[in-house]
């Protein structure tokens, strides 16, 4: 085997090399097909291969590839912004490449906003545990994914400072809805330790997704979040760049708790991996400031706004609207949660099957920790199908727990296909366990 070049997850480990992908499939360069259960990264929403947005790509590459958008704007950016506030009702986008660079955008906004206005003390951002934001110094500050964070603890600020809503293992030892929604009121004690005029902003995922596993907070947190940030004059920052785009059924996942954020983080299922784009969607209350004072905001990436990614993306917005397949979200995550429920009941050793829409998890008994969940995706691989490995225990280490989380327009067959290939990985991976 020849050597390779290319620094990988895992230096040294063995990664099959996908020559094509159609569908819900991916096909390595031996033949192997694998189920993409997990859409890779819960990216590719509309699975591999759609022709209609391959040649919007090309259409627009024909036309121009790349322009620097400090001395230009072009049509595709221009389109999509406007085509997302018709979504949203956000009236202002900035497009960058990552999820990691739309939660960097987004945190220098809230910043540069209240500086803006003369109040240049507020600058703290506050998030909380068991969360993901990014792997860029900043966003990965506002995480709390210990496992993630351990190496470069020393050079990351402390802003995860909240526990997380999560019911299955409330880290206070109460119960919903006996609790009051305790967890949530955690965030008004802290503003007011720290002092509401040095904090800037608040972030949280609405689903929490890579740092534990499809968390759903209970009914009303997200509504009581909005009023304790309002009550303290606290942006609100919704990191959907998981969620977004449909992936839970709306739009903005927000949209069903009835709250609106002041600015939100989309990515992934944006352009659904047919080119790298992610934004930072920001209402006009939050760039009014800006607006009325430097006129800058000082944020920004070489390919930021790229009108091949533009393009691609617009392609994907419209090809979802065209098809109406946020629509079908949901029917479809209770189809398969009821599938993944009847799995639960053949294996002990699964704690609780969660989610909304397609964003689904499925955590293991306390104490099985993070080498089961590496085993189960083995023997997912082995077995044809892609699971999504996450985080999860009140400590965010010492849990196990794994995303399903299949393209937007998978059928019921193709969910009734994924419980089968998902049973024999965990019947193998059950076997092994005990051996």
């Amino acid at each position: 085997m020849l050597r390779s070049h290319l620094i990988k997850p895992l230096i040294g480990e063995y990664y099959p090399t996908i020559d094509y992908g159609k569908g819900i499939y991916l096909y390595d360069d031996s033949g192997q097909e694998y189920i993409d259960a997990c859409s890779g990264a819960v990216t590719a929403n509309l699975g591999h291969g759609m022709e209609d947005i391959l040649q919007s790509i090309v259409q627009q590459g024909n036309k121009v590839a790349f322009v620097y958008r400090s001395q230009f704007s072009n049509q595709p950016a221009e389109d999509l912004a406007a085509f997302l506030y018709e979504k949203t009702g956000y009236a202002w986008s900035f497009f960058v490449n990552s999820g990691s660079e739309a939660v960097e955008t987004a945190i220098k906004i809230a910043i540069q906003h209240w500086q803006e206005q003369g109040r240049s003390s507020k600058t703290r951002i506050l998030s909380r545990w068991l969360s993901y934001h990014g792997i860029t110094m900043g966003a990965l500050s506002a995480s709390g994914h210990p496992v993630r964070r351990e190496r470069f603890d020393g050079h990351l600020g402390d802003w995860p400072t909240v526990e997380p809503p999560y019911c299955l293992r409330c880290p206070f030892g109460k119960v919903y809805p006996s609790c009051g929604l305790f967890c949530a009121d955690q965030l008004d004690t802290m503003i007011r330790r720290i002092g509401a005029d040095q904090i800037a902003a608040f972030v949280a995922e609405p689903v929490i997704g890579a740092a534990g596993g499809a968390i759903v907070p209970p009914k009303g947190y997200e509504k009581r979040i909005r009023e304790i940030c309002d009550h303290h004059d606290i942006l609100y920052i919704s990191d959907e760049v998981m969620t977004g785009c449909g992936r839970t059924g709306t739009f903005l996942t927000l949209e069903q708790s009835g709250v609106e954020a002041d600015i939100v983080t989309i990515g992934k299922g944006l352009s659904a991996g047919y080119a790298p784009i992610a934004a930072t969607l920001v209402s006009d209350r939050v760039m009014n400031p800006v607006l009325s004072g430097s006129k800058v905001v000082m944020s920004g990436h070489t390919f930021s706004g790229n009108p091949l990614s533009a393009a691609a993306a617009l392609a994907v917005l419209k090809l979802i609207d065209k098809e109406d397949i946020i629509s079908q979200v949901q029917s479809k995550g209770t189809y398969m949660r009821n599938l993944l429920e009847k799995l639960k009941g053949e294996f002990h050793f699964i704690e609780e099957v969660r989610g909304k829409g397609l964003l689904i998890g499925l955590e293991m008994v306390e104490g099985a920790g993070s080498p089961f969940t590496s085993l189960i995706v083995k023997k997912g691989i082995q077995n044809g199908i892609l699971l999504y490995p996450a985080a999860a225990g009140i400590d965010g280490r010492s849990g196990s727990a794994i995303m399903i989380a299949p393209p937007l327009n998978s059928s019921k067959r193709d969910l009734e296909e994924i419980c089968l290939r998902l049973k024999a990985a965990l019947r193998e991976s059950a076997a092994e366990w005990k051996e």
